[in-house]
């Protein structure tokens, strides 16, 4: 079959050829020739379209069509393909934006972490060399206190022997009966421990540099002991508890803490009382005496 050009041309020569013999024809007659003309033309598109365009089984309109369609299908599908990789592409970046900075958040997250740590590390650390300081120094003051506490324990036992030492040799049978009596006048109302206390004081004269060395000399000497001084002494009648403290005293009991003093502020008098207040070292008190030193 012939291509639809071709075929108009033929179709156009043979009304040329047809007509042309009749010069003499009329106006009208053209008009008609020419109605013809187009009507064989539409007929013959119309039969050209219906049998087929090029043998491939469809119209020329259908091909184009079908043509233009397939372009904007497929301009379409290429138009959708880039709007998708387009928002593929802005999710993917935005997502990228976004997991930046969550660890960019993170990353100085950890960091703070870190130093908050740090600094706690060497703040216990600092506390712990703290208390370590202290354990230390109250070990080494524990350790002086202790030391200090057996040298004062020591030189009270070396004390108490020389006192001891004193009272073995330097009491006689004349220094006993005087120590039995000064007790017993001092000290006769007394419990045994306050009853021991005074014989403790005349031993702690005896055996110190500031009396003299013996019992007898400590107890009469001038001033000393009221009952002396009101004859008291020899009118006394000595206990058996007296005895019996008096013998504890010469064996080594001492309550006295080196005491040299010892008054009852209720029976001495003023000029006394100021004396043992002003110029001594008060100890303690028991049962109505007081001791000094």
């Amino acid at each position: 079959m012939f291509p639809f050009y071709s075929f108009l041309q033929v179709a156009l020569q043979f009304v040329r050829g047809f007509f042309a013999p009749v010069v003499q024809a009329a106006k009208w007659m053209y008009r008609s020739a020419a109605v013809i003309t187009s009507g064989c033309m539409v007929i013959a598109i119309v039969v050209f379209t219906a049998a087929g365009f090029g043998a491939g089984g469809k119209s020329a309109l259908t091909v184009f069509a079908e043509g233009r369609f397939q372009e904007s299908g497929q301009a379409l599908e290429e138009s959708e393909a880039e709007e998708t990789d387009l928002i593929t592409e802005a999710k993917i970046q935005a997502e990228f934006t976004a997991f930046k900075q969550e660890s960019r958040i993170i990353g100085q997250s950890l960091i703070e972490d870190t130093i908050r740590r740090q600094q706690k590390s060497e703040e216990a650390k600092a506390e712990l060399a703290v208390k370590q300081q202290e354990i230390q120094e109250e070990k080494e003051a524990q350790a002086q206190e202790l030391e200090e506490e057996i040298k004062k324990e020591e030189a009270r036992k070396e004390a108490e022997e020389e006192r001891k030492d004193v009272r073995q040799v330097s009491c006689s049978p004349s220094d006993y009966q005087v120590l039995l009596k000064i007790v017993q006048a001092e000290a006769g109302i007394c419990d045994a421990k306050g009853r021991i206390l005074v014989a403790n004081v005349i031993m702690n004269r005896v055996g110190s540099k500031e009396f003299p060395n013996s019992i007898t000399e400590v107890v009469y000497e001038k001033g000393q002991f009221s009952p002396v001084m009101d004859g008291r002494i020899n009118s006394v009648q000595v206990t058996d508890l007296t005895v019996e403290c008096v013998n504890r005293a010469l064996s080594g009991e001492d309550y006295s803490q080196g005491a040299l003093y010892f008054m009852n502020r209720s029976r001495s008098q003023a000029g006394a009382v100021s004396f043992f207040d002003k110029k001594l070292t008060y100890l303690f008190s028991h049962d109505g005496h007081e001791f000094f030193k």
